[in-house]
């Protein structure tokens, strides 16, 4: 798959299709894979592809990084879970397909630490997303690297992510709100969350507005309670759980627990699921006369 995807590379860059491919690469010591920026042709075999590709770089297409927009049209390697995020840009305007050329990667599964891939790529040392993966084969993009893969998610879904929200959901409400300021104290506020997300790609932030001040700076219960609830709120019908944010956490408050909550409250309220369909509107955003109307008393 390499290969292919660096000769793809190459022909794209060197007929002047694309002016930078947003890739993966090995960092220094070879222990984990970085984001790389290829501008030139001759410097595709910086290019590579396995299970430690993690890193979602749909982040790269959003304004936050106007350096790389710069650069020109981009190409950008992409497994099935970025490339929903990708689809969710394009459905909210901040993104015009024609403006990306996407190499869709077929995907097995990924980890996030090279001690715990020794070259074969096992069920357990993968993350839950992975478990419930309905994107192995990409489903949109220019160029596809790699065979089709066999893979069908369980009707159910299964990992740590969900048993847990099922544990907190069989808690009383007091229960779960001590469990959540007690995960929420420990954060930092230092906004890893949002800036490796591509779907916070406001140019300014709600935390950075102060007339008013809508979120407390300080790193107390109350302004962590508000940062990360509000955020969760955003991400509502939007989020693809791609689990960037839980995984840049420096605290590791599992933001997967509330992210992927929200998403089973949207299934279940609007049958929707986020970055499937490009020309797709959030529910949060749209109203239809089929919505249901059972939350009204």
């Amino acid at each position: 798959m390499e290969n292919i995807l660096r000769q793809k590379a190459k022909e794209l860059l060197a007929s002047g299709e694309v002016k930078v491919v947003i890739g993966y690469g090995w960092n220094r010591a070879k222990t984990r894979t970085t984001p790389v920026f290829i501008t030139d042709a001759a410097d595709v075999e910086a290019l590579v592809w396995n299970p430690l590709c993690v890193n979602n770089l749909s982040v790269y297409l959003t304004r936050k990084f106007k350096d790389i927009q710069a650069l020109g049209k981009p190409a950008i390697v992409a497994k099935g879970c970025d490339i929903r995020n990708i689809a969710v840009l394009i459905s909210e305007a901040q993104l015009e397909r024609k403006d990306v050329y996407i190499i869709g990667m077929t995907c097995r599964g990924v980890v996030y630490k090279q001690d715990l891939w020794q070259g074969e790529l096992k069920p357990e040392i993968m993350p839950t997303k992975c478990h419930n993966c309905d994107v192995r084969n990409p489903h949109l993009s220019d160029f596809v690297v790699g065979e089709k893969v066999d893979f069908t998610p369980p009707e159910a879904p299964v990992g740590m992510v969900f048993d847990k929200i099922r544990e907190l959901d069989s808690r009383s409400p007091s229960e779960r709100w001590a469990f959540w300021i007690n995960e929420f104290s420990r954060c930092i506020k230092c906004y890893a969350c949002r800036q490796v997300c591509s779907l916070c790609y406001c140019e300014r932030c709600i935390t950075e507005k102060n007339m008013p001040q809508w979120i407390e700076t300080s790193a107390h219960p109350r302004g962590n309670l508000s940062w990360n609830l509000i955020r969760a709120m955003h991400l509502t019908g939007r989020c693809t759980f791609c689990g960037e944010c839980e995984r840049a956490c420096p605290v590791n408050i599992p933001l997967n627990l509330v992210n992927q909550k929200m998403i089973m409250v949207v299934k279940d309220a609007f049958d929707f699921k986020s970055g499937y369909d490009e020309k797709a509107h959030p529910p949060m955003i749209v109203f239809s006369p089929d919505d249901k109307e059972n939350f009204i008393k």
